[in-house]
């Protein structure tokens, strides 16, 4: 009776991908020290513990002054004020700016109690006393409150989602991690692979070969062990295996104990000396032998004692065409790598950029795909389903480390450009050859629910600029969907081509939520604070939300109700507000402010106040809603959100204060 085993049904190559996504590959979760985690996917959400940078700093050398004392001022008429002092980098401010005054401050340096702009040092003059000290400065033009300060967590804020699970750690997430604090980073665990050529033909190289004996050197092991690590795994070579049953099995199931992942090369054909399909069988689970693709048709898939199990043919072309092809997919699935993708890319402006500096500029620059878009000239290029690559500029300042992880490339402008036009074809430098686009772009409002939902949502990008900067950008046709708090008073619309004149079109709402919003206190209300009329009437230190925060808005319109009630102005009741003008970027900075004594109350919400164990003064709910570009509604990234939108009451039951 002969042992030839005959293939008979040749499996479908879905069917291969299939039965290869149905084994397990992937490690358990390690966590590893911040130096050694380059390469390494992050296995869960980071989110910032501090504000970074976690004070008031000058961008650029000058005066830091009282802006209002330079209203005014120019070459002509230059406002003077009193030099009182000097503040350094890396040194704590021992001056104070009072009205007529100003203080020497550097790039980086703490802002002096009583200054809130900068004046840069070209736009000065000293006045030089008798003695010939400098007792005065004179301000030849006029700032705004904020102008070149980068405020404390403009960078990123306290409690902001700073890297999402997936996330590959290079030189630039180790930026933002280090600038964070964090010197332990949970990461997926590395899959090993454990890897056995077979044939007594095969000579390891650098070994003595004799061709008159027929043999040839092992080009397998090598060269899946590449494909292996180059696809985020762990290679383990096993001593080479001939044609005798025992000596296969001793191997495969050794290495299959230690292993992930058992690669073999040869033996998987059907002739009667290519043994090892029957290893799988008597000692694990074959699932698949043969597969209707060439080269490669003699592949097997199946289980080993402890691991997976996939068998590749002998030939080396045929080995490699089906690793890649099969096996380097799985493999990067289980190590959370994305695909490999070439290191440029062209794309077209989204938007105008202008720049006139006369200088070479690395424009940090995004990547967002335009569908699918439905009819040619909705985005797209020529026909349904159609997508591009749209690129945007991504600049928060040379001190931001966010813009390196916003940002998926530069692009290269040259001196003499004055402006990209958008819809202008330009080419961007990645990062690295695995950045790719994300999946889903959103703008808008910062919120603790949006932040777990993005976690179901592979490779998501979500800019926390708030929700009158998400509904701009969705008006400008760049993102694909927008997140608003709040009643935004206007109908959200996005352009659906943001590089051509198509007017905007009403965006598609593709899920809300409602959540508490009140006032921050401290744990135990010592000052038995009820209501807004507490922060009008009485001397309490309040923080506010940044003007382009919608719980801003919502609290701007509460104010308003109270000032009707007393028969008086918005702004009369905000002026009498102290600090209704200090403003904070995240959710969770005004409670970390009140929790470190800076103030009395701050705006917020009832989910951050149990967080972070605050008292909590519930003034109302306000919506939550996110639109989607009518361009885009059926672009995975956007679906998959609506769908975690839809499947997440396990997170809104989680927060406090939270309803859908």
């Amino acid at each position: 009776m002969s042992d030839r085993r005959e293939f008979r049904d040749l499996a479908e190559p879905a069917e291969a991908h299939e039965a290869i996504a149905s084994l397990d590959l992937a490690p358990e979760p390690e966590t590893v020290p911040l130096r050694e985690a380059r390469g390494r996917v992050l296995a869960e959400r980071i989110d910032a513990e501090l504000d970074v940078p976690g004070f008031d700093r000058a961008s650029m050398d000058g005066y830091a002054v009282r802006a209002r004392d330079t209203f005014g001022a120019d070459e002509v008429d230059p406002a003077t004020l009193e030099l009182v002092g000097a503040v350094h980098a890396g040194a704590e401010p021992d001056v104070t700016v009072e009205p007529g005054t100003c203080a020497e401050i550097s790039t980086g340096a703490v802002m002096p109690d009583g200054a809130d702009a900068v004046v840069m040092v070209e736009r000065t003059s000293e006045v030089v006393d008798e003695d010939g000290d400098v007792d005065a400065v004179e301000i030849r033009t006029s700032v705004a409150p904020g102008d070149h300060v980068m405020f404390a967590g403009a960078d990123i804020a306290a409690g902001g989602r700073a890297l999402g699970p997936g996330t590959e750690i290079t030189p630039r997430e180790i930026g933002l991690l280090s600038a964070l604090g964090v010197d332990e980073v949970p990461v997926r665990g590395t899959p090993t692979v454990g890897i056995v050529s077979t044939g007594d033909e095969l000579v390891r190289p650098g070994g003595d070969l004799h061709s008159e004996r027929g043999q040839i050197y092992d080009v397998n092991s090598y060269t899946i062990a590449a494909g292996v690590e180059e696809a985020g795994g762990e290679a383990v070579l096993y001593p080479h295996a001939g044609d005798d049953y025992d000596e296969m099995e001793r191997l495969l199931v050794e290495a299959s104990e230690e292993c992930d992942l058992v690669l073999s090369s040869g033996s998987t054909s059907a002739s009667a000396v290519d043994v090892i399909y029957r290893v799988i069988e008597e000692r694990g689970d074959l699932l698949l032998h043969g597969v209707s693709v060439k080269p490669g048709k003699p592949m097997l898939v199946g289980r080993l004692t402890d691991s997976a199990y996939v068998g590749l043919p002998g030939y080396p072309v045929s080995a490699l065409t089906i690793f890649r092809t099969f096996v380097a997919p799985a493999v990067r699935e289980a190590a959370g790598k994305p695909e490999p993708r070439t290191a440029t890319v062209t794309g077209r402006m989204a938007v105008e950029e202008r720049y006139s500096e006369g200088r070479m500029r690395l424009m940090p620059a995004g990547l967002v795909e335009s569908g699918p878009t439905g009819p040619a000239g909705a985005g797209g290029t020529g026909g349904p389903g159609d997508a591009e690559t749209l690129v945007y500029p991504v600049d928060k300042g040379s001190g931001a480390t966010t813009s390196l992880v916003e940002a998926d490339g530069v692009v290269v402008v040259d001196p003499d450009t004055e402006y990209l036009a958008a819809g202008e074809s330009v080419e961007v430098q990645l990062f690295s050859p695995d950045v790719r686009a994300p999946t889903l772009f959103a703008v808008g409002e910062d919120d603790p629910a949006l932040s777990r939902l993005l976690d179901r949502v592979d490779r998501p990008r979500h800019l926390a600029l708030g929700s009158r900067e998400g509904l701009r950008r969705l008006r400008d046709g760049v993102p694909d969907a927008a997140v608003v708090a709040g009643e935004p008073g206007r109908e959200p619309v996005a352009a659906p081509d943001p590089t051509a004149d198509d007017e905007p079109v009403p965006a598609e709402m593709i899920g809300e939520w409602t959540r508490e919003w009140g006032l921050i206190v401290p744990a135990g209300n010592p000052d038995d604070v009820t209501g807004l009329a507490d922060l009008v009437d009485r001397d309490l230190r309040f923080v506010n939300r940044d003007s382009n925060a919608g719980l801003r808005t919502t609290l701007a319109n509460a104010l308003a109700e109270l000032a009707d009630e007393r028969g008086t102005t918005r702004r009369e009741v905000t002026e009498a507000i102290e600090g209704f003008d200090r403003a904070v970027r995240s959710h969770e900075s005004p409670a970390r402010r009140v929790l470190a004594g800076d103030a009395d109350a701050g705006l917020g919400l009832r989910a951050t106040a149990e967080r972070l164990e605050t008292g909590f003064v519930q003034l109302g709910t306000e919506p939550v809603r996110v639109h989607a570009n009518p361009a885009r509604v059926d672009k995975p990234g956007v679906a998959r959100l609506r769908e975690a939108i839809a499947d997440g009451d396990d997170v809104f039951d989680a927060l406090a204060g939270y309803e859908r």
